[in-house]
């Protein structure tokens, strides 16, 4: 999922997403799912819209209002929405893992610090939360969110490799 800018501060507010606001989430985040993971090699673009439908049917089977799942709108010091940022708390071998699902950055806000703001911010909301470790997927084809998970910090834990073979 995007997260394409550089490291340069920029404040960034999260907000509890609206309904409206998650509607419209939900919408974009299937359908660039579903690009990502067809660019990946992972889908074909004949399956992928209704595989990414029913993951997200899977992860957010209540919307807003699924347990454990907290969606966020991204905004910039005057409050306009920049952006969406989607956490999810879990227990896992007995530790509060919050699992980083989607953090996107609208297209003409990018390469200004909000995704690396937004991070920071949530940082904050993890750790208030008794989150001790944060994780996410970034798909390798995203060299710009690689940079930008690297320089906060995150480290690579699993590495998938494909070739296509002739």
């Amino acid at each position: 999922m995007s997260a394409p800018e550089d490291h340069r501060a920029a404040s960034a507010q999260l907000s509890p997403m609206t309904p409206d606001e998650f509607h419209d989430f939900y919408a974009f985040s299937v359908a660039d799912y579903a690009r990502e993971k067809v660019r990946a090699g992972n889908w074909s673009e004949e399956e992928a819209l209704q595989r990414s439908k029913q993951e997200f049917q899977q992860l957010l089977p209540s919307g807003l209002d699924t347990p454990n799942h907290f969606l966020y709108a991204i905004r910039d010091d005057g409050g306009e929405k920049v952006g969406a940022l989607w956490l999810a708390v879990e227990k896992r071998r007995g530790r509060t893992t919050g699992f980083i699902y989607q953090l996107y950055i609208d297209e003409r806000f990018r390469r200004r610090g909000f995704g690396a703001g937004a991070m920071r911010a949530l940082e904050q909301i993890a750790r208030a939360l008794g989150v001790d470790t944060l994780a996410l997927h970034v798909f390798g084809h995203n060299h710009a969110a690689i940079a930008l998970y690297r320089g906060l910090g995150y480290d690579v834990t699993n590495i998938n490799m494909a070739k296509k073979l002739e």
